[in-house]
């Protein structure tokens, strides 16, 4: 918006345009020069003189450098008869010639230009007394350049309309660069800087410069700079240009693709097959061709009834070797005379004397031991072992060759139980889940003795001879075989009121008293009042609250039992007397968490030892632990060089200081004096 200097009339500081025009607009009109209409404001200036005040209410100038009193205030506070407003001395009386006229427009927002004419400039100055003479002026300072008053009009945004940036950032630029020239060459006025009640600033905050004119605040400066910068930036990016490129672009359409041509299929090329149910046609009767029997299995089973005593893969001398050795001990007269418990120091020393070597290991059956016995000679050392394959291995301890094992495949299963006869060591009964067999030796053969579709989980002796023996199944139940006896069907099969049966063991003085493990039932029953259903039995051990893997009499007297329950705790039982409930003597927390890869635990006694058992354990580094019938540990086989594999399945030797551990890859670890 312009402002344009019109001679002979002066603004009043603090005056506002607006104001100024509804004052002329209530008079008669400028142009006219008729009535009173025009603003006290815009009359026509007198020559200063001290000493003399204004006709129209303005207070008396001062002498030049002097300050100029406070401005009048804006035309439409105070209203005359012509709508303008008389001045009361508080504006300042600027030289003539400085006045400006502003007419703005409501609407359109554009500033005209109003100059009086000739004619009414020579009326005004008719009617107007002319000054009192005035003393000669002073020497006039260099001139000034005449200032402009810079408007920058920001209209508010209206929905979906962009601001005028060019045009306010155009008007910045010269705002700006004006103001930052004079700002560098003026000095800066103490009186001005003090920003009190003198009126220097605008109520908007507006500031003012030497010569009145209003300037732009920081925050607006500010405001416009970053303005400035942002348009710098987007035209460096060129978005218009990018912009244009791409309605370019898309005016042209789409481009013309051209298709590439199919090839033709060559005339000879091969006709994709159909199915005939796709062709919906019915299938040829022709006579479908059976599929050979497969001559050989993965694993052959082993055929019912006695089986010679061969070994798997082996050469004939290592074989005859070792049967002759077996035979040659069982010849042997045994001393049968008991031997006194030695005391638990005595004892306690011997464990400790017992080491494991390496002429000690041997990996004697191909699979994860379930089962191990050990000959009950004093001279030799002859161990056996039953695997998950149904494996049979013999094993001579005290050779130091390379020889020394033979390896038999008597069963098709897991061998789950293995006794040597006590009194014919010659021969070794072994079971499995499909039958019980009798190894001769002497006869070399396996014979079998009984068989039956329900699986067989274990067995003992009922008498010295091994003749009859009791033996547990799977689905619960438990039968009497008699050997001598033809057929391989039991004497009779009982139902004991089991879930499972998984260990059997008789009393070692009271043959007619056995000792069943189920899931969670340990009981003792009577043989003799063994029924087909309806068994009741003779004492209960209470106290197990998980399955139950094992539960054995102890060897001479049968006065305790220990038992592995699967909520990690060993328990010993008082059955001295064979009540209806066995008094719970100890409990030992012991980790039995064996898992499905291992062997469960089985804790047995020493057959030398009435109060002491071993069992297998998952403590780091792997041992062999045995415990005493109060709970308290007395030894631990442990060789952190030999043995590194957990032995769930134990042995101690019947006679002699000699404990067998086997492990899950089908290896024997032997300690001994």
């Amino acid at each position: 918006m312009n402002l344009t200097p019109v001679p002979g009339w002066e603004l009043g500081a603090g005056e506002s345009l607006g104001s100024c025009r509804e004052g002329q607009d209530a008079g008669q009109g400028v142009a006219g020069g008729r009535g009173p209409g025009i603003s006290a404001a815009f009359q026509p200036s007198r020559p200063r003189d001290a000493a003399a005040g204004s006709d129209h209410g303005a207070a008396p100038t001062a002498a030049r450098g002097v300050p100029a009193p406070r401005p009048a205030p804006p035309c439409g506070r105070r209203r005359g008869r012509g709508g303008a407003a008389a001045g009361r001395g508080k504006g300042r009386i600027r030289p003539a010639g400085s006045a400006v006229l502003m007419a703005a427009e409501s609407g359109t927002g554009a500033a005209e230009r109003r100059e009086l004419s000739p004619r009414s400039q020579q009326q005004m100055q008719e009617r107007t007394p002319p000054p009192p003479a005035a003393p000669p002026p002073a020497p006039l300072p260099a001139p000034r350049r005449s200032p402009q008053l810079r408007v920058l009009l920001t209209p508010l945004p209206a929905p979906g309309r962009r601001l005028p940036q060019k045009r306010l950032l155009g008007a910045y630029d010269e705002a700006a660069g004006g103001d930052e020239k004079r700002r560098r060459a003026e000095p800066c006025d103490p009186e001005r800087a003090d920003g009190g009640s003198d009126g220097d600033a605008d109520s908007d905050g507006t500031e003012l410069g030497q010569d009145g004119s209003p300037q732009l605040s920081a925050y607006e400066r500010k405001r416009l700079k970053n303005i400035s910068e942002n348009a710098k930036f987007f035209a460096a990016l060129k978005l218009h240009e990018s912009a244009a490129r791409l309605h370019q672009m898309a005016a042209k359409g789409p481009s013309h693709v051209t298709k590439r041509a199919k090839p033709k299929k060559a005339e000879g090329s091969t006709v994709q097959r159909r199915s005939m149910r796709l062709q919906r046609m019915q299938p040829p009767e022709v006579p479908q061709v059976e599929a050979p029997a497969q001559e050989e299995e993965e694993y052959p089973q082993v055929p019912a009834g006695p089986l010679p005593m061969a070994v798997d893969g082996q050469e004939e001398s290592s074989d005859t070797a070792l049967l002759g050795t077996w035979l040659r001990l069982s010849e042997m007269n045994s001393n049968d005379t008991e031997k006194p418990t030695c005391d638990m120091k005595r004892y306690q020393a011997a464990l400790s004397s017992m080491l494991l070597r390496e002429d000690g290991i041997r990996k004697v059956v191909s699979s994860r031991v379930c089962s191990v016995a050990i000959h009950p000679s004093e001279s030799t050392v002859l161990v056996a072992a039953g695997d998950k394959y149904g494996h049979v291995g013999l094993w001579d301890a005290s050779c130091t060759t390379e020889g020394g094992a033979l390896v038999f495949t008597p069963h098709n299963f897991s061998v789950n139980c293995m006794r040597f006869s006590p009194s014919h060591p010659a021969q070794l009964l072994s079971l499995s889940h499909d039958s019980l067999r009798c190894g001769d030796v002497s006869r070399a053969v396996f014979d079998e003795i009984c068989r039956s579709e329900d699986s067989l989980s274990s067995f003992d002796f009922l008498e010295d001879g091994a003749c009859t023996a009791v033996v547990g199944l799977w689905g619960g139940t438990v039968a009497v075989v008699d050997r001598r006896t033809p057929g391989t069907s039991p004497e009779l099969s009982a139902d004991i009121g089991f879930k499972v049966t998984r260990t059997v063991d008789v009393h070692p003085v009271d043959k007619q008293y056995f000792l069943a493990a189920g899931s969670v039932d340990v009981r003792v029953y009577d043989v003799r009042w063994l029924r087909r259903s309806g068994n009741k039995a003779v004492s209960t051990l209470h106290g197990h609250t998980k399955s139950v893997a094992s539960a054995y009499f102890s060897p001479i007297s049968g006065h305790r039992v220990v038992t592995v329950c699967a909520d990690d705790k060993l328990r010993v039982y008082d059955t001295s007397s064979l009540s209806a409930t066995s008094a719970l003597l100890s409990t030992v927390r012991h980790n039995n968490n064996t898992g499905r890869w291992l062997t469960r635990f089985r804790a047995v006694w020493d057959p030398k030892q009435e109060q002491c058992f071993v069992v297998g354990s998952m403590a780091r580094p792997r041992q062999i632990e045995v415990f005493q019938d109060t709970g308290v540990l007395l030894h631990a086989f442990c060789s952190p060089e030999c043995l590194g594999s957990v032995c769930s399945i134990n042995a101690f030797h019947p006679t002699r200081n000699v404990l067998v551990g086997g492990n899950s890859s089908g290896r024997l670890h032997v300690f001994m004096e």
